[in-house]
């Protein structure tokens, strides 16, 4: 993987600390010490925002994959032997609970027991499962989590990838029949692509790539296990296609070649659906995860062609940009709706987005996004009182506990990521 170039400020130098430090005494204490379900195994499903825990919600799929990546990417970075029990406690209940043992994938579910509950197959999820995996092997070097990940590749290269369009459907069911109603969410389109889903996809895949670059660079070794299994004699090989695809459908079917930002539903060939849509906390991360994908594939054709998208992209994004350093999650212009409601996934992936362009391009006024945006984390968004950040601000200030401070969809992912890429980030 090509290295990047360093990073060299005091600015850079005093963010790197305050985030290692929310890191370690603000995120993953939260999780370590108030979610572990130590009597069914695994993790709680459901703080509420008013910090009531539920000890009976369904555990759902991208809550425990996301723990299991944070805590696998924390232990990669900072070797503390806390963070490795966490990682390999949250693989192992992941691997014999949510992994479907008899059609493979993952389930999107479990009910508090750990029993399946919703047993569809989302390809989102099946997405961060995968990118959970290879973390926990690139951190460890963990064979049987490289292989689980590689089993998981070859599930939504056959069940997910439209052969005459390209790019991947939403989710099928179980046995990876067609499904009436593929949402990620209640607040989604039914469209049958989206680009949340293929930027979940994409994310995983350069992972992948990484993890078999480190640790089996000849190629091997291929999935053991017959569930999903393509067969393939060299998974880098086939890993590094399916990425290549990936960029290029960013670039050429989900990036408006109009508005610069990316559209969020289409049909199966490609059509735009869903009115007017802009998502600039998408964007932002899109253009560092679309960045970091061409650097980790290594082909300097493809980088030339991306690079240029990912400033393009970056640049829409501003039009998220608050005042106060925040960035709105996203608007409807059909209808007029703005949600400037300041999300602390956003706020995380804004951080991230700016400081890339800050670090590839040179741009000086990208430090000063970033900066200011991890500002007004530090002021507004970090729950200092009971730990981890809050779901998001109100546009007046108030917090919003209408919404989970732990659950479903509320995980120790973009804020520890955001932590973790600033720290490794050489400078």
């Amino acid at each position: 993987m090509p290295t990047c170039p360093p990073l060299c400020c005091d600015t850079v130098a005093a963010m790197k600390a305050e985030m290692q430090e929310v890191l370690t005494q603000n995120i993953l204490p939260f999780w370590m010490d108030k979610m572990q379900d130590r009597e069914r195994g695994g993790f709680y499903g459901q703080m509420t925002g008013r910090y009531e825990l539920r000890p009976d919600a369904p555990k759902g799929a991208i809550l425990n994959a996301r723990i299991l990546w944070s805590f696998s990417a924390a232990y990669r970075v900072l070797r503390r032997p806390e963070y490795l029990e966490m990682a390999r406690r949250a693989k192992d209940y992941f691997v014999a609970r949510f992994i479907d043992p008899d059609y493979g994938g993952v389930y999107w579910s479990l009910d508090a027991e750990g029993r399946p509950l919703d047993t569809k197959k989302q390809f989102y999820a099946l997405g961060f499962a995968l990118y959970a995996l290879s973390e926990y092997a690139r951190a460890t070097a963990d064979s049987e989590a490289l292989g689980h990940a590689l089993r998981l590749f070859d599930c939504i290269e056959q069940h997910a990838l439209d052969p005459q369009h390209g790019g991947y459907i939403e989710a099928t069911t179980r046995d990876w029949q067609p499904i009436a109603d593929m949402r990620l969410s209640d607040l989604d389109q039914n469209y049958p692509k989206s680009q949340n889903t293929h930027l979940h996809i994409l994310e995983p895949y350069t992972n992948l790539l990484r993890a078999l670059q480190e640790l089996s660079p000849s190629g091997s070794p291929s999935p053991s296990s017959p569930l999903c299994s393509g067969g393939a004699a060299a998974p880098l090989a086939a890993v590094s296609a399916a990425l290549r695809r990936l960029i290029a459908i960013f670039t050429t079917r989900i990036l408006n070649p109009e508005t610069h930002h990316l559209d969020l539903f289409f049909e199966m060939d490609w059509a735009r659906g869903g009115g007017r849509l802009e998502s600039y906390g998408h964007d932002i991360e899109c253009s560092w995860l679309l960045h970091e994908a061409a650097l980790v594939l290594g082909d300097a054709d493809v980088l030339a062609q991306v690079e240029p998208v990912v400033r393009m992209v970056a640049k829409a994004s501003e039009k998220g940009l608050n005042a106060d350093g925040s960035m709105t999650h996203e608007a409807n212009l059909d209808t007029g709706y703005v949600d400037a409601d300041r999300h602390w996934w956003v706020q995380a992936e804004n951080v991230v987005g700016w400081m890339n362009i800050y670090q590839h391009f040179g741009d000086a006024s990208a430090l000063d996004k970033a900066q200011r945006c991890w500002q007004y984390i530090k002021e507004q968004l970090i729950d200092r009182e009971h730990g981890e950040w809050y779901w998001s601000r109100r546009p007046d200030g108030t917090i919003n506990q209408d919404d989970d401070h732990a659950g479903f969809w509320k995980c120790p992912y973009h804020n520890s990521r955001m932590c973790l890429e600033i720290i490794e980030r050489k400078g």
